[in-house]
């Protein structure tokens, strides 16, 4: 899941080499923390919040597959 996150932002980005994925284990859900170099947050986030709203979609229909409750947050 983690290298799910990683390979969606990386297309997205100028500077993939800044993308950092943080995963956070819980009892019944997984936070990824997914950090990109400042210029590139507004493309991970998109207009009024589109592609981090797919993005979240996405890890949410695979987290369903695994039976784990999957949750994206865009730290800047």
């Amino acid at each position: 899941m983690k290298e799910l996150v990683e390979s969606m932002a990386r297309a997205l980005v100028d500077s993939p080499e800044e993308v950092i994925v943080k995963e956070v284990d819980g009892e019944r859900t997984t936070v990824f923390e997914l950090r990109v170099a400042t210029s590139d947050l507004g493309k991970v986030i998109g207009k009024q919040g589109k592609t981090a709203r797919a993005m979240r979609t996405i890890l949410g229909a695979a987290g369903t597959k695994i039976g784990k409750r999957c949750v994206l947050e865009i730290l800047e």
